[in-house]
């Protein structure tokens, strides 16, 4: 049976040990034994089974992604399913498990904890085949999928603890006193419509931040800002989930036929005018924390309306998202990422490196130990076309040129190459709450040193198990 052709496993048993088989694979042909390809069938064959993942074209503009691998987990979706809130020590120990539908009734004033969302360990493979681009997802260890570990991801934007003057903290809480006053803790502000009781901080640089987040444990390094790799994770589970790269799509609770998830997380908190917000609050968060937490564990949008003569002279409405217990995991608040930096050289031929560390001992606001090059991130700015992938799914845009807010990523990339000597900065996720379209969960903004601030900006906790 030397030099046959065959389709199928049934073929293969059929064969003799010293018959060959002509394959073709990656555009090469080879020969290989049946006991090879027999192997290489049945582990194909367990990957299938026991994974379910997306896949998109980089040639093809529309943001819908082809389900692929086991069609049924793409409908019980048992990584995110296992997505749950949860009231966290400063040991990273679990306190509580919050209600599935509704944490309103649970204490979430940072009294026992604070309150974020379990992202469960899971495995992840990434694969490009020409212009084709797959994300798999499994529960189990499989042959070429790399670990994504245990996370607790805050469930609000972070706000701080000021309790200690000397040692502030970062932290996720559902607490109006004036220790956790949120923006840039102006207390003049306190009992009218601008007040930032409730809402997320804002005005702190990458490097405090992680500062803050360090001093919940000291000597540790669980603690975190939001990391680059909890949003890569967060922007791959949704994707998975939804089969689409157009987070803004319009929420629909309702599955389609074959019991599959659809649509988006709506526009969010997104739609203000920039030189109206600086009016009415100096562009700071206005959202409070833990305003959609009636969802519980749930994905969904909830309106939140401005009053009459505070923002506009007529009330303003936006719609406010939750990603399995996530709040605002894009927009209103532009958020600082950890764990990724640029490096920005000048001119017009200059390359703005990208640079990730996966260890948060090494977490540092420079370039160093720790860090490794991971690809170019496009310098001309605009709605994103292509981003890096590579074997890790990084979502750091590669190409803008020819994207649009509803092709490809639908998100848009602000960049700032107008620097005269090499610079190094910080990424921010998500946009904020004028960015409009441009917002979104691929949304990324490389403009700012680690040690910038703005009203505008904030960030989210982590710990990583």
């Amino acid at each position: 049976m030397a030099n046959k052709n065959i389709g199928t496993t049934d073929m293969i048993t059929a064969m003799q040990a010293a018959d060959t088989v002509l394959i073709e694979t990656g555009g090469s042909v080879k020969r290989v034994s049946p006991e090879t390809l027999s192997g290489r069938m049945n582990l194909q064959s367990n990957i299938e089974l026991n994974s379910y993942g997306i896949e998109f074209d980089t040639t093809v503009s529309d943001p819908t992604c082809t389900r692929v691998g086991n069609m049924s987990l793409h409908r019980t979706l048992p990584i995110q399913s296992r997505m749950r809130g949860c009231i966290l020590d400063d040991d990273g120990n679990v306190v509580e498990y919050l209600p599935q539908n509704s944490w309103v009734s649970s204490t979430r004033d940072g009294s026992k904890g604070q309150v974020m969302v379990e992202v469960p360990e899971h495995w992840r493979r990434c694969l490009t085949n020409g212009t084709k681009r797959r994300v798999d997802l499994a529960e189990e260890e499989l042959p070429g999928f790399k670990h994504v570990p245990l996370t607790y991801v805050s469930a609000y934007e972070a706000t701080v603890d000021r309790t200690n003057a000397d040692k502030l903290k970062l932290c996720s809480v559902v607490n109006t006193t004036a220790n956790f006053r949120g923006g840039n803790n102006d207390k003049s502000l306190d009992g009218t419509a601008k007040s930032q009781l409730g809402i997320p901080a804002t005005s702190i640089s990458l490097t405090d931040f992680r500062t803050y987040a360090r001093n919940r444990k000291s000597g540790g390094t669980g603690w975190n800002i939001y990391t680059y790799q909890a949003h890569r994770t967060l922007f791959w589970l949704f994707t998975v989930e939804y089969a689409t790269l157009n987070s803004q799509a319009a929420f629909n609770a309702q599955p389609t036929a074959e019991g599959y998830h659809q649509g988006g997380l709506g526009d969010g908190v997104t739609v203000l005018d920039w030189a109206k917000w600086g009016t009415f609050n100096g562009n700071n968060p206005f959202v409070p924390c833990g305003y959609t937490d009636e969802l519980g564990n749930g994905t969904g949008v909830k309106d939140f309306t401005l009053a009459a003569d505070t923002y506009d002279t007529a009330a303003t409405t936006v719609s406010v998202p939750r990603y399995r217990g996530v709040e605002n995991p894009f927009g209103h608040i532009s958020k600082w990422t950890d764990g990724i930096l640029i490096e920005v050289n000048p001119g017009d031929s200059g390359l703005s490196k990208v640079y990730t560390c996966d260890d948060p001992a090494k977490f540092s606001s420079t370039i160093g130990d720790g860090y490794v090059y991971i690809g170019d991130e496009d310098r001309v700015g605009g709605f994103i076309k292509e981003i890096i992938f590579g074997g890790n799914g990084d979502i750091i845009p590669k190409v803008c040129d020819g994207g649009s807010s509803s092709t490809y990523f639908c998100d848009n990339h602000y960049v700032n190459v107008k620097n005269t000597a090499i610079e190094v900065r910080g990424v921010l996720f998500g946009g904020g709450a004028s960015d409009g379209a441009g917002a979104g969960f691929a949304c990324a903004r490389s403009g700012h040193a680690p040690s910038h601030s703005d009203s505008g900006i904030g960030s989210r906790l982590c710990f990583i198990a």
